[in-house]
């Protein structure tokens, strides 16, 4: 048994770095994502489809999901700065984050009044509220009224929508 435990837990972390690094070639080769750019964007999506990943362009643009505990980021420790994965809009602080125990990485707050935007969901039969990308319009996730103080907000969002930069440890 702890075997298979060890055999698993390493399959997740494998499974995380390679997520990271796929990440990482698609802003190399997407020219829309600039970190500290805040002018909103007027992309086709089928522009979109030629710069994201299948898998981030499902998120994002067709309002997917990872399944959970699948993503990047959900057990991430390290203080920094998530921005959206399609155009390095600065999004949310990992001073906000916290563990929802959902699957997903949870915020109680987005970084600032213009970093996200909300629009009404009421698909699968459920009402929610969707988060998007105040910059390029992408798909986030979704914000829930059972987070923690002060907000008691709860912003799930789609590690594959995100892409994180760390703080420099030692400035």
């Amino acid at each position: 048994m702890k075997t298979r435990i060890i055999i698993f837990s390493v399959v997740l972390l494998f499974m995380g770095i390679m997520a990271i690094n796929a990440q990482q070639q698609d802003e190399r080769k997407n020219p829309y994502y600039k970190q500290g750019e805040n002018s909103k964007l007027a992309v086709s999506n089928a522009e979109w489809k030629k710069v994201l990943s299948p898998k981030v362009y499902n998120i994002m643009r067709e309002k997917g999901t990872e399944a959970p505990d699948t993503g990047p980021y959900v057990h991430n420790p390290k203080q920094g700065t998530y921005y959206c994965a399609a155009c390095g809009h600065a999004l949310f602080s990992s001073a906000t984050k916290f563990d929802s125990h959902t699957g997903w990485p949870s915020f109680y707050q987005p970084l600032n009044d213009g970093s996200v935007t909300t629009a009404k969901d009421d698909s699968y039969g459920m009402e929610r509220d969707e988060v998007v990308c105040a910059r390029c319009g992408g798909h986030l996730g979704h914000v829930f009224d059972d987070g923690p103080a002060p907000t008691h907000l709860r912003y799930c969002m789609n590690g594959f929508a995100l892409n994180f930069t760390q703080k420099n440890p030692n400035p």
